[in-house]
């Protein structure tokens, strides 16, 4: 298990807590599957992600919290759209920087 980290967001996955977290590992990890390797890029899609874009996501802030899940684990399991998008966005926060910091 993880230590709770700022940015750290959880999510239900077949009745199981797990912890997403956005590390650099997962933020590298995206920009080459869903940028092609050009950060530029991974920010446009991250505008307007398709299903099978937030599963890719998941995957990496799922790994970022310390936890190993196939693709096709994440297709046959039971998750929340709601929560996912909302997990999501809260683990990606992380990068926003504090007003007055």
């Amino acid at each position: 298990m993880t230590q709770h980290r700022k940015g750290d967001a959880e999510l239900r996955i077949n009745g199981e807590t797990m912890t997403l977290r956005l590390t650099l590992g997962a933020l590298a990890a995206l920009e080459e599957t869903l940028g092609g390797g050009d950060f530029t890029a991974l920010q446009k899609k991250l505008e307007a992600p398709r299903v099978s874009d937030l599963l890719l996501i998941l995957q990496a802030l799922i790994q970022g919290g310390g936890r190993l899940v196939s693709i096709d684990a994440l297709k046959a399991s039971d998750i929340d759209l709601g929560e996912a998008a909302r997990a999501i966005a809260e683990a990606f926060r992380a990068l926003a920087t504090e007003k007055g910091a």
